[in-house]
């Protein structure tokens, strides 16, 4: 029994190295193939040529073909994202185009309700502009004033107001001949009538000597909308003096009604001084 077990050990150790002899018989023959056929190649031989030239032919041909199913699946796959791409763009366009269009209906409607409200107030506002250069800037813990270089000359009154681009910068409050004095928002003498915005709330913002301005004389606890919301403070146009929506400043909810203003009042060189008609008045 042990010596049957023995021969069939033996029997496939010898087919083992059997195999190994033919792979290395194999090996050895490529080896020796290959380097015939490089030395043939060296020397120029025709048939060889021809050998080379269509082993080329078959792998380039065989290469191309089979690089076929994978460059159409590449077409068709970039042909889809494109497709997609723009599906995608032109839904874009149109959700664009929709707003574009609910904006302008807004918008039209907001203009035919402003001019209807103005006609049943009467209140068709006409401006003069005169514009200025501030000479002297009076600062002072008591005094927020600037000079300008227009007066009595100029039609300048007291009363006009002052505008640096479209902001509310003060009031004139006294006139000469060849210029004219400002008294500035942030002055502690400035009462202004306003509105805030947009709850509609009728205040009035007065100066506090430093750069910013607060607010006064209020029928409600204002203090309440103050979370989180952007509060913007406009003219109200109480008291006949401005136009209403002249922009003032901005409250930071964060403060106790701190109102910043948006024109800086250390930087003025130019502003427009404004003289504001309203209804039938000359």
């Amino acid at each position: 029994m042990a010596a049957g077990r023995d021969d069939f050990v033996i029997a496939i150790r010898s087919a083992f190295l059997k195999k190994k002899d033919k792979q290395k018989f194999s090996l050895l023959t490529l080896i020796f193939v290959s380097i015939f056929v490089i030395f043939l190649s060296n020397l120029n031989f025709k048939a060889i040529q021809f050998v080379k030239v269509g082993v080329n032919e078959i792998i380039y041909r065989s290469s191309h073909i089979v690089s076929i199913p994978e460059n159409k699946l590449k077409e068709i796959t970039f042909k889809f994202k494109s497709h997609m791409d723009l599906y995608e763009s032109h839904e874009k366009e149109l959700i664009k185009i929709e707003n574009s269009e609910k904006l302008k209906l807004k918008n039209d409607f907001l203009i035919a309700e402003n001019k209807k409200l103005r006609e049943l107030l009467d209140e068709s506002i006409n401006s003069q502009e005169i514009f200025a250069r501030v000479l002297i800037d009076k600062d002072s813990p008591y005094l927020k004033s600037v000079v300008l270089n227009k007066g009595t000359k100029d039609k300048v009154k007291i009363g006009m107001a002052v505008i640096d681009e479209v902001y509310l910068v003060g009031q004139i409050i006294e006139v000469n001949y060849t210029n004219s004095r400002a008294l500035l928002l942030s002055d502690l003498n400035s009462k202004i009538p306003s509105v805030l915005e947009p709850d509609d709330i009728q205040v009035v913002v007065s100066g506090t000597g430093s750069n910013f301005g607060t607010i006064e004389h209020t029928q409600i606890d204002y203090k309440d909308i103050f979370n989180n919301k952007e509060i913007i403070v406009y003219t109200s146009g109480l008291g006949g003096l401005f136009k209403p929506g002249i922009p003032i400043g901005k409250i930071d909810y964060s403060s106790d009604g701190q109102i910043n203003f948006f024109s800086d009042f250390t930087q003025l060189n130019y502003v427009k001084i404004v003289s504001y008609k309203f209804g039938g008045e000359k």
